[in-house]
Order: structure tokens, then sequence, then C-alpha cells
């Protein structure tokens, strides 16, 4: 079942023409099969964008963008590698870096599994930095303002699961928390059986672990 959220977005510019809510689906890791089900994504209503933070398949990401008629920004995760990700026919070309435009004038940050795609999907904390002072280096020396952060796996201490290696959250992104305080951050990885919640708030940034799916209303101040 589809969770549902709302937040507060505190820059009223995006709202200046139309005072609606933005609505986000987002999903990862494990497919929320209620959504086949066209009488569940009526219930939904309209969608602004569909994210997905990685561990699903291509056609799967592929099926929300038709069904929602929304377009689609989405990161690889640790397991989309290979396989059906070589050569995707059904969705955009997975996402990396700045987005200024998708959601525009909300800007995006997409951060894949870090390191090389032709590498083992190894946890390697050193992979994290490298990425993160390439991808998002214009944004660590002059923060966009209020912006969206997509990433499969969350920062360090921050809605990961400390207690598994291989499932913790990296340093990098918790740099990037801090220095960036995005007033929303995306990702997914960290199982749900295993956090004491879903979403977390870090000072102004919530966070929020989307495996399945979660559909997130940005609102007007």
């Amino acid at each position: 079942m589809t969770r549902r959220l709302q937040v507060s977005w505190p820059d009223p510019r995006p709202f200046a023409r139309h005072p609606a809510p933005i609505r986000i689906l987002a999903a990862s890791d494990e497919p929320d099969r209620s959504l086949d089900d066209e009488r569940n994504r009526a219930a939904l209503g309209h969608v602004d964008l569909i994210v997905g933070c990685g561990d699903l398949p291509p056609d799967r990401i592929g099926f929300l963008g038709d069904a929602f008629s929304a377009p689609v920004v989405c990161v690889r995760g640790n397991h989309d590698r290979g396989g059906a990700w070589r050569n995707p026919a059904h969705v955009p070309e997975p996402a990396s870096g700045i987005d200024r435009t998708t959601l525009a004038p909300i800007p995006l940050l997409a951060l894949p599994w870090p390191g090389r795609e032709a590498d083992a999907a190894r946890r390697n904390d050193l992979e994290g930095w490298v990425q993160v002072m390439s991808a998002a280096a214009p944004w660590v020396v002059r923060p966009p303002g209020p912006s969206i952060i997509i990433s499969h796996a969350p920062p360090l201490g921050a809605n990961d699961n400390p207690a598994d290696p291989y499932h913790r959250g990296f340093a990098a992104y918790g740099y990037l928390l801090d220095r960036l305080r995005p007033p929303l951050w995306l990702h997914g990885h960290a199982a749900l059986a295993a956090a004491s919640a879903w979403q977390c708030q870090h000072g102004p940034t919530t966070l929020v672990n989307v495996t399945g799916s979660v559909l997130v209303e940005i609102e007007p101040p």
C-alpha cells in the first residue's frame, strides 16, 4: 500500500502560478503491487513526478511513468547493474547529478549508488565522497536554496540501518545533508523491517525511505 506524506515547502515561488501541492510518487526496492490495480492508482489522483530510488526493474519504473502520465527521474541502486539495466528501453536515462529542469523551479540532485558501473556494487565510503564532490560540486560551493535530493542509499546516521555494514548510510551524504539542508531527501536501500520508522527529521530536512511506494505532497508555505 502506498504511504502518504505532506511536506511544507519553505519557498513560495514554485506555487506562484499553481497554488496546488506538487505531488511526487516515489518508489524503490520492493514493487508496490497495489499500484497494478487501476482503481488504486485512480485513488491516488494526479502525480507531477515519478521518482525511482533504485533497485526496481526498468520496466517497473516505465510502467509507473506511463500509468500516471508523469515525467520520471530515477537513480540506479546497488542491484541495478547489468541485466535489464544494460539497455533499458522504456525509461529515461537514469539520472545522476544536478537537474534544474524536470521539476523547475525546484532543483533536484540525483545520487545513484556510487562507484563505476563496471565494478561490483561494493559499499565504499571513498566512492561516496568522490561522487558527492563531482556530481554536487557546484552546490557544495554555493548551496542552491530549497532542493530535493534523490538517492539510493541514505546519509550516515539518518534513516539508515547502522547495525548492517552494507546498509549503513554514506558519510559523504551526511556531509551533504548538513551542507545543503534540503527540505526533502528521498532514498531507498534501507530495509523497512530493520528501521524504527520510514521517515525522520534532520534539522529542516524530511528524509523518506520510499521502499515500496510513498506519495509525497509538497505544499505551499
